[in-house]
């Protein structure tokens, strides 16, 4: 196709340039490193005149086949430093050639919806927004570095080769979302490094092929959810790292992490119901080692983990673990999982203290599983009546509920010690003086002591005055150690599984 007489002296450039892929180059832009995300883009590109300004629909018409590629090369629309008014629009469309936008300024939103299309660069530019739901693309989506006045929508959409916002500044046009990517497929991973979102992040049902990068990524939706992936599949890792902010709750639940899922930025969402909200999730390994204690409430609930590694320096104040199983704990709070356990803001849960000791027992590490197994019933003696406490309390303080048999060898000590002495200086009088042996102030106290009577001085010699009392409390304190002794055993008999 030839050269139209109504396109203006920048568009020509276009035109001209298309066949071969050449770079249009219609202004300066410099790109700088390490500014903040979407500072690069430009600011005043609106104000730029007719020397910079390509109209999108002979961008659409390029890309559409309006001219014919010349032989031996690779066709595409790369332009630099231009003001694209119009709108950048086409549904359903099948497009061949890649598209490159660096450093531009869009006046209108974009819309990609249900197209199939080579890669898209839009890199630095400045534009209201993007449509792409259900988009197939035959390489890589890129807005790194771009500054965004609308919500990104990909919902439905693929990549093959990568979905990139890094360095890309979005600011959600509907209070609601700054990127909406349910069900979206990513082949070669989802990178938001250095992202600044303000607006939720939804990739409910998305799979995410080559993993999900946040490092130094902001997502600001304060009093509600900063990311919502519900069910989501991510193959290798998950990392939100240094750098990574949210103001916001982090939703993951029913995800399923074939790798890490590594946390050691800040979450901070303490008017939500969860600050970090993991429930019924599936990981390989699970890193939570933020860089300050996370502000609000996290559960883990129902969640089934690998290896969970952690820091009790950042242990929320008010933690749900009920039903969470693990496989391996690692971390510098291994004696220290009691207290972990018992952050559950509902109040007493059996199972998290279950699931510990029996890590535990599987640890080799028999102490702290009786501790744990302690533990749970102090805490479980707390939600009893009346009558079950001061049970609870009496088999505590005797035999420590079982795995703290020790104790009734030292209170049996202690009243054997009492009886023998006193009974040594007031002696009872013999019921047969004819026939009864020698008193023994021990054997006589030891028999008071047991339930069955081993030395046969307890039927022979009567106490009189008070130390009849004395012979009374020893009978049933030897009944009261018994009973502990025995209802202890049966804890200690079933081990944890």
């Amino acid at each position: 196709m030839g050269r139209s007489p109504r396109l203006t002296e920048a568009e020509r450039k276009l035109w001209n340039a298309f066949p071969t892929g050449d770079f249009v180059d219609l202004g300066p832009f410099t790109r700088v490193i390490g500014v903040p995300a979407g500072e690069n883009a430009p600011k005043d590109g609106d104000t730029w005149g007719p020397e910079r300004t390509i109209r999108a629909k002979v961008i659409v018409s390029l890309l559409l086949g309006a001219r014919d590629a010349g032989a031996g090369s690779a066709p595409a629309v790369r332009v630099r430093g231009a003001r694209i008014t119009g709108q950048l629009a086409i549904l359903g469309g099948a497009i061949e050639h890649e598209l490159v936008l660096t450093g531009c300024h869009l006046d209108e939103p974009i819309h990609l919806t249900g197209s199939t299309t080579r890669t898209i660069r839009l890199t630095d530019c400045t534009f209201p927004g993007f449509s792409g739901g259900g988009m197939r693309v035959a390489g890589h989506l890129s807005l790194s570095g771009s500054n965004i006045t609308g919500t990104v929508r990909v919902g439905r959409a693929q990549f093959e080769s990568g979905l990139w916002l890094s360095g890309t500044k979005i600011v959600g046009d509907d209070g609601e979302w700054a990127l909406y990517a349910n069900t979206v497929v990513v082949d070669s991973g989802m990178h938001l490094n250095m992202a600044e979102l303000t607006g939720g992040v939804a990739l409910v049902g998305a799979r995410l092929n080559g993993g999900l990068l946040l490092d130094d990524a902001t997502l600001r939706n304060p009093g509600k959810e900063a990311l919502t992936a519900d069910n989501v599949v991510v193959e290798d890792i998950l990392r939100c790292g240094d750098g990574f902010r949210a103001d916001g709750c982090i939703r993951l639940r029913g995800a399923r992490i074939n790798g890490t899922f590594e946390l050691r930025g800040t979450v901070r969402s303490p008017d939500t119901r969860y600050a970090l909200h993991l429930t019924h999730m599936e990981a390989r390994e699970l890193l939570l080692k933020p860089a300050e204690q996370i502000d609000g409430v996290v559960t883990l609930a129902h969640s089934k983990i690998g290896t969970l590694q952690d820091d009790p320096d950042t242990w929320p104040e008010k933690l749900r673990l009920n039903g969470l199983t693990y496989d391996r704990l690692r971390g510098r709070g291994v004696t220290q999982r009691i207290d972990w356990v018992t952050r559950d803001p509902e109040g007493f849960r059996p199972q998290p203290y279950e699931q510990l000791a029996a890590w535990y027992l599987s640890d080799g590490n028999d102490v702290l599983a009786r501790r744990t197994q302690l533990a749970k019933l102090r805490a479980r003696r707390r939600t009893q009546g009346l009558a079950g406490r001061m049970w609870g309390r009496l088999l505590d303080a005797v035999v420590g509920y079982g795995y703290r048999p020790w104790l009734a060898g030292v209170w049996f000590t202690l009243l054997l010690a009492i009886g023998t002495v006193v009974f040594a200086v007031n002696p009872p009088r013999a019921l047969k003086p004819t026939e009864s042996p020698d008193f023994n102030s021990f054997g006589y106290t030891f028999d008071l002591l047991l339930p069955i009577p081993a030395f046969g001085q307890r039927e022979l010699f009567d106490p009189g005055g008070w130390t009849q009392w004395l012979a009374y409390a020893l009978i049933v304190s030897g009944w009261i150690l018994a009973t502990a002794l025995i209802a202890g055993a049966t804890r200690v008999l079933r081990r944890p599984q």
